[in-house]
């Protein structure tokens, strides 16, 4: 370790006159709890973005009501920089760190320039291999304080560390915390108006740099009295856990037990309040059409506007439930264990170990996927896991699934089952099969090593958790939010519009129920009464459907079908089937209603469980009146269709955000088109060769 010139730099001056705000990045290694620490300063009071031509996500929080002397309102603006095991890596992320800490570059409505001071969080538990990355920044020379984390821990562990001694051979303040229990954090805050740039310079040489490190980790830390033979205790606790959960005999078993539970929590406490929020919205949009007059602008605000904003709101819960125990397996440190396992089963594939939880997210849905792909340290590998994530099975393409194999396997529950399970495993196949792809062309790179570092165990804090699930809910409905809803209404206009006169049929039918009624009226109250109501009721329920047909089949979107149908006429569609295809790249889940109204099987609220819908979609005729919609051939077609084609563009539109250009959403809505086209038509050709109708 060698001295500067000057050993001495004076504290960040703030005048009263200035704005009284420091500009303050935080770094550190990944899991020394800088997040956690960045909550505990800034709380909610953050704001969510990006570095400028970057998709690297940056917070930026405040930490308000400082008193220091001689200035009444001191604000700390912290930026949370990502997570690094050294500025020299060639990666963005140490990019990113190096031009913040050089003045070139700050998060997207901040101002560019040095930063007055700078906090460098180090893990108390780890110290010698944390003391490498504070030495890297402290050759920076910048005013510096170092934040010395998980104090608690440390002395949980044992260790005993000597902060007089660290101050001494850093030449700049240490701050104990314990950013969990809220211990130093205050102090921590107001220290960093005092940082001075390191009166040290250490070695330049990574040799010598870690060299460095170790001994003054020997040098400040040292057992406590009485505390040896519990920290020996715990250590050995840990290696015994990780004998079990890093094994690949023992930590497959229990990785799936706690992947199946973390989804069977979400799937059965997020329904409730997805079931909740549609129906309000449901709610909203009948109140409103029943105030307002008819109109275009009650069928915008109720159809279009109030849908699709509740099409966004109804993923929250699912969303924000998924992120809450991410965060919460997260701080335990049991989700770093599970990546280091599964990178053996995914590295072949040229994915990473990290990419398994966005992956298996998918399965739900595919919008908190693509979003939980940003714990993915690599650029290149991170838009190889967005790009195939939208081929995992998700929730919304099980109306589709039951629908399809209950034509197929009418009576025979087995074999449907069967069916569902190699949805799946056709869809997790071409995932891997996209992203070897993907890997050996467009994102040809070498693969990252898994450089992991198993962090301690311990309680997950639910602070953090909470703060987390609020940041991602909120992202998600501002960003994906304003997408989705534009898309909706832009889909509500070319459904909706132009307005046709029902066909004769339905006013026939209408005719003959108004006679009913005129009948029932004259005997009300006699059994015969009853019977001519009842059957007016349905013969306008029947007048409802044909109007329905009739005004999908000459809307925009019904006449685009028609249009369009010689494309998929090799796959084995008709216009009707291939209506209901194009409405399904809005949400794949509108399939069902759609042919159920375009078949004049069922109403809008068309649910594939009814057998008397299934029947009548199963018998719907053709325009020739005699051969069925949905062949066994155009069954196994269908099938194969929407388990590989991208019908979904709110994940589109979260894929052009998190990926960093619509560029991204285009290529995965080409290849997964084209990859799904090319399934269906082997199958349907296949299927007809083997002489099924």
């Amino acid at each position: 370790m060698s001295d500067c010139c000057d050993a001495s730099a004076p504290a960040p001056s703030i005048s009263p006159e200035s704005d009284g705000i420091l500009h303050v990045p935080l770094l550190g290694n990944p899991n020394t709890g800088k997040t956690t620490l960045f909550n505990a300063l800034c709380g909610l009071r953050h704001k969510t973005s990006n570095f400028p031509g970057t998709t690297q996500e940056a917070r930026v929080g405040t930490v308000k009501g400082l008193r220091i002397e001689n200035i009444q309102q001191c604000d700390v603006r912290l930026i949370d920089l990502p997570g690094i095991y050294s500025l020299e890596l060639e990666q963005i992320e140490a990019q990113i760190c190096r031009d913040v800490l050089a003045g070139r570059l700050s998060p997207a409505g901040e101002p560019i320039g040095d930063p007055e001071a700078v906090c460098i969080v180090a893990d108390a538990t780890n110290l010698a291999r944390n003391l490498v990355f504070v030495g890297e920044v402290l050759r920076r020379r910048l005013p510096t304080v170092v934040a010395l984390n998980m104090m608690d821990l440390a002395r949980a562990q044992g260790r005993e560390i000597n902060l007089r001694t660290l101050e001494e051979q850093l030449g700049c303040r240490v701050v104990p915390v314990s950013a969990r229990k809220g211990e130093g954090v205050a102090e921590l805050a107001n220290a960093l108006y005092g940082a001075t740039v390191p009166t040290h310079t250490p070695p330049g040489e990574q040799t010598e740099l870690e060299l460095w490190a170790d001994k003054l980790a020997a040098r400040a830390m040292h057992p406590a009295s009485g505390a040896a033979a519990s920290f020996e205790s715990q250590v050995s606790l840990t290696d015994r856990l990780d004998s079990l959960l890093v094994s690949p005999w023992t930590g497959v078993p229990i990785f799936l037990l706690v992947m199946i539970a973390l989804f069977y929590t979400i799937f059965s406490i997020a329904q409730f309040p997805m079931e909740w929020i549609d129906s309000v919205f449901g709610i909203v949009a009948d109140q409103i059409e029943s105030h307002l007059p008819a109109g275009i602008l009650r069928d915008l605000i109720a159809r279009g506007v109030v849908v699709g904003i509740g099409a966004t709101a109804v993923f929250v819960p699912q969303i924000c439930l998924l992120f809450f125990l991410i965060s919460l397996l997260e701080d335990t440190g049991y989700l770093a264990r599970a990546a280091l396992l599964m990178h053996r089963v995914l590295k072949p594939f040229g994915l990473p170990g990290y990419a398994f939880v966005p992956l298996l997210s998918s399965h739900a849905c595919a919008l908190p996927g693509i979003m939980s792909s940003r714990v993915i340290p690599d650029r290149r590998e991170r838009l190889a896991t967005i790009l195939i994530a939208p081929f995992m099975t998700c929730s919304a393409r099980l109306p589709v699934y039951v629908l399809v194999t209950s034509l197929l396997f009418k009576g025979r529950p087995l074999f449907a089952g069967l069916a569902f399970v190699g949805c799946y495993m056709l869809g997790a196949g071409a995932g891997l099969l996209s992203a070897l792809i993907a890997r050996r062309t467009i994102l040809r790179g070498p693969a990252r090593p898994m450089v992991l570092e198993l962090p301690t165990y311990k309680l997950p804090s639910l602070k953090t958790a909470l703060a987390t699930t609020i940041d991602r809910g909120w992202i998600f409905l501002k960003n994906a939010g304003t997408n989705i809803l534009a898309i909706c209404i832009v889909l509500w206009w070319l459904g909706s519009y132009p307005h046709v006169a029902p066909p004769e049929s339905a006013g026939r039918l209408r005719t003959q129920a108004i006679d009913l009624r005129a009948a029932a009226s004259a005997e009300p109250t006699t059994a015969r009464a009853e019977e001519a109501l009842a059957n007016a009721r349905k013969l306008e329920q029947e007048a409802d459907r044909l109007t329905a047909a009739n005004a999908k089949a000459h809307s925009f979107v019904g006449r685009l079908g028609k249009v369009v149908q010689p494309v998929f006429a090799p796959i084995g569609y008709d216009w009707q089937l291939t209506v209901g295809v194009l409405t399904s790249f809005a949400a794949r889940e509108v399939f069902v209603s759609t042919m159920a109204i375009i078949t004049s099987a069922g109403g809008e609220d068309a649910d594939a469980h009814d057998e008397g819908i299934v029947e009548s979609i199963a018998t719907a005729p053709r325009d020739d009146g005699k051969t069925p919609v949905f062949t066994a051939a155009t069954s196994w077609s269908v099938l194969v269709f929407f388990v590989l084609a991208m019908q979904c563009l709110p994940t589109l539109a979260v894929t052009a955000k998190e990926a960093g250009g619509a560029k991204w959403a285009l290529l995965q809505f080409g290849w997964m088109s084209v990859v799904a086209y090319a399934g269906a038509f082997i199958v349907f050709q296949g299927c007809r060769l083997m002489g099924m109708a």
